[in-house]
């Protein structure tokens, strides 16, 4: 029988929920990694039992988690982002006298097609690839050496390079965001990598349209359309129809164009999802009001989706990890807070429950659909 399973990572600990197809009632492993920071946690789609996690303390540095038996156990991978495999630190010896360090890992993305394949987004923003299940890692060197490099600066976040998409239809094609750089897309594997943030307009820099230097908050994609992005930025939410060459405004009829999260229907790639936060300033929704936004159109004309959110007093913020979808028909739709709710919508976000509250607050939200 097929159902979801939802990677939850928190600021204290990750949790597996998983349900059956109906997503009516659910079962929570966890915490797994009781007290630490798990940024991000995401399934194989080559291999749904494979998953791998971001484990990270201010005192006891960065690690990897492995679990080949769908979250019941973990393994320690990945000590070898250090000099000698030495666990929990962060620097990594890229051949020149110093090494360079690096804070945490902030997004793992595994290969569509090979479980022991993943891509790591860390902070300062770099790119890594493991080819043998995360126990080893390489440095795509040619984005952190990109010209554009030192007009980066780092958003309120950090330094994060957040978001990594794979082209399902072009094994090379890759596009990664970096809070504040922008987008950028590599056509060769990791090579080279081309700046493709043509049409953001980001008031608080010196030249607004600048190559670089724009706050990408996260990029989604569909699937089934690699050329057709949608960003939510540090205000304005765009799309590109043409692989990031260039963007266009849809905020539309949007209360506010401020948000972290953005994500695409599993079966119609022009619906679309955000959650408006007040402002850079005021990181809670409008009026205390809990809203997701679905556009039906691909953008500009929005709808509120508020039947079983908190319409009152609710001051929590949804990070930009923090939604996802599932691929079951209908599509299931689910995000987290930062107040330790995850809410769930089995019929593609018109109707909302809380399916588990008072975790820590939330990090990162991964749905996986179990056949």
């Amino acid at each position: 029988m097929s159902g979801v399973r939802l990677l939850v990572g928190t600021r204290k600990g990750a949790f597996v929920l998983t349900s059956d197809a109906k997503r009516d009632r659910w079962d929570l492993s966890g915490p797994h990694f009781a007290g630490w920071e798990i940024y991000h946690a995401k399934a194989s789609p080559a291999d749904p039992e494979r998953i791998y996690a971001s484990q990270s303390s201010g005192w006891s540095g960065q690690v990897v988690q492995r679990s080949s038996d769908g979250g019941k156990t973990w393994e320690v991978v990945g000590n070898k982002f250090a000099y000698q495999g030495t666990p929990g630190t962060h620097q990594w010896y890229d051949g020149t006298p110093h090494p360079w360090e690096f804070k945490r890992v902030w997004h793992l993305e595994p290969s569509l097609t090979d479980p022991d394949t993943v891509y790591a987004g860390v902070e300062d923003a770099a790119i890594f690839r493991s080819t043998d299940g995360a126990q080893t890692w390489q440095e795509l060197p040619g984005l952190r050496n990109h010209a554009s490099g030192p007009h980066w600066q780092p958003g309120a976040g950090g330094m994060c390079l957040h978001t990594i998409i794979l082209d399902p239809s072009d094994p090379k094609r890759m596009f990664i965001a970096i809070s504040a750089a922008g987008a950028f897309r590599t056509d060769d594997g990791g090579e080279t990598w081309k700046p493709i943030n043509r049409g953001l307009h980001s008031g608080f820099m010196p030249d607004p349209a600048a190559e670089v230097g724009h706050c990408v908050h996260h990029v989604a994609m569909h699937p089934s359309r690699p050329g057709v992005l949608f960003m939510q930025k540090h205000w304005d939410v765009m799309r590109s129809d043409n692989a990031g060459d260039l963007w266009t405004e849809v905020s539309g009829n949007l209360p506010t164009d401020f948000g972290f999260v953005i994500d695409v229907h599993a079966h119609q790639p022009d619906t679309i999802y955000v959650v408006p936060i007040t402002s850079d300033a005021l990181h809670y929704p409008p009026d205390g009001k809990l809203r997701v936004y679905r556009s039906r159109s691909g953008g500009n004309e929005w709808e509120p989706l508020t039947r079983g959110l908190p319409q009152s007093d609710c001051y929590v913020n949804v990070l930009r990890d923090s939604m996802s979808v599932d691929s079951l028909d209908p599509c299931g739709v689910y995000f987290g807070t930062t107040g330790g709710q995850v809410y769930a919508s089995a019929d593609a976000g018109d109707n909302w429950t809380p399916i588990v509250r008072d975790l820590p607050a939330v990090l990162s939200v991964e749905a996986q659909t179990l056949e």
